[in-house]
């Protein structure tokens, strides 16, 4: 017993000492103390209240997936971020979509933060891409997350109006967004811009690493929404040059963030506990190639409906090609930046009051670059580009 006793003791000892060196190793830098970048990164001041549902969509069935049959329904496993205090409404919504083999707890902390700033947030785990899909993640069922988002707009949309409910009176229906992180990012852009999957009710579309090189301008014609690209320029999962890079190209009015030295995996919450890692990339291609091969096109094959709508099949598949890996940014400090950039992103194009929406627009376009130096901004104008400072890279 003595002995156990000891052990017991030793193993507290060594999560106590884990705790601490993942509490306080690799902090990232500080933005400038008095910055606008520092007081963006502060909660904002709404208190932040949330809740867990399980969304049930019984008008849509979910396919079967190896050993798991299927079911009749799609069941969607979420919560929701809101500001608590009952002025606070009513307020924009906005659907975050996560990423191939992750789920809503990646989100968590932009949820966090957008809904401490004033907006609604909902995310959800969606039925066959989730980390713990049954029958293993099927990238394929992509297709219908843009239908989940419609449900999931539906439903918070119809709570706002329900005397007595959480939600009551905090949702303004001709204000709402959509963001994701890699397959989310995808999903994002599907329900924004998809000619036949879009939901018109959609007002502002930001994709964080998502894949965009098989659309063509064409696709993105059919909506006029402001669209954000966010990316990583040593992204390996979605290369930067091949999807983030080109949307200034074929999307008007398109804005694009760049960071400096930012990977693919780093805009996901989760990976706070890898700080110590080179390149957390390392992770995401062993978690999404059990599943994608690189080159592997016949995922993709008519999945997004014909050409005709602007797609593009025989755009390549370059998941994980890189090696070795290049050394990439702290993740804090991505996920610092990713806070600020994509408020702001919302606030300019959401926001009711002018001056918000005037004051996000500044510090995207140009206050940002002047005081992150990883950072870099630019916009499409009809088949022009301008950049903001070049010093982000």
């Amino acid at each position: 017993m003595k002995l156990l006793l000891k052990i017991l003791a030793s193993l507290g000892v060594l999560l106590v000492l884990l705790a601490l060196y993942v509490t306080f190793s690799h902090q990232p830098e500080d933005f400038p103390e008095g910055s606008d970048s520092e007081a963006r990164l502060a909660a904002g001041p709404w208190s932040v209240a949330t809740f867990g549902e399980l969304f049930i969509d019984r008008d849509r069935s979910t396919q079967a997936n190896g050993d798991y049959p299927g079911d009749e329904q799609r069941s969607l496993d979420g919560t929701v971020w809101y500001p608590f205090e009952a002025e606070a409404g009513p307020r924009p919504l906005l659907v975050f979509s996560h990423g191939f083999t992750s789920s809503r707890s990646n989100g968590a902390y932009l949820a966090e933060h957008l809904a401490s700033h004033g907006f609604v947030v909902v995310a959800v785990d969606y039925p066959l891409t989730n980390m713990r899909a049954p029958g293993g993640a099927l990238v394929e069922d992509v297709i219908n997350q843009p239908g989940d988002v419609s449900f999931l707009i539906n439903t918070l949309v119809g709570y706002s109006a329900v005397s007595g409910h959480a939600l009551s009176g905090k949702i303004d229906p001709a204000r709402i967004g959509v963001l994701g992180i890699s397959l989310g990012g995808l999903t994002s852009t599907l329900s924004g811009f998809h000619p036949e999957w879009r939901d018109p009710r959609i007002g502002a579309v930001l994709s964080i690493a998502g894949p965009t090189n098989f659309f063509t301008d064409e696709f993105f014609q059919k909506a006029d929404l402001p669209f954000m690209m966010f990316a990583g320029d040593l992204d390996v999962l979605v290369p930067y040059a091949t999807n983030a890079a080109p949307v200034l190209d074929k999307k008007p009015g398109a804005e694009l963030v760049t960071l400096k030295g930012g990977s693919h995996t780093g805009f996901s919450g989760g990976t706070a506990l890898l700080r110590a890692m080179d390149n957390t990339d390392a992770i995401g291609c062993w978690s999404v190639g059990r599943y994608i091969k690189p080159n592997q096109e016949s995922q993709w094959e008519g999945l997004f409906g014909p050409v005709e709508l602007g797609i593009d099949y025989s755009a390549p598949n370059e998941l994980c090609t890189v090696d070795p890996l290049p050394q990439t940014m702290n993740v804090l400090r991505q996920q610092m930046i990713a806070r600020v950039v994509i408020t702001a992103f919302f606030e300019e194009h959401l926001a009711s009051d002018a001056s918000v929406r005037e004051a996000a627009a500044l510090f995207l376009s140009r206050t940002g670059a002047e005081e992150i130096p990883e950072l870099s901004y630019a916009r499409s104008r009809f088949g022009e580009t301008t950049s903001g400072l070049p010093s982000g890279g």
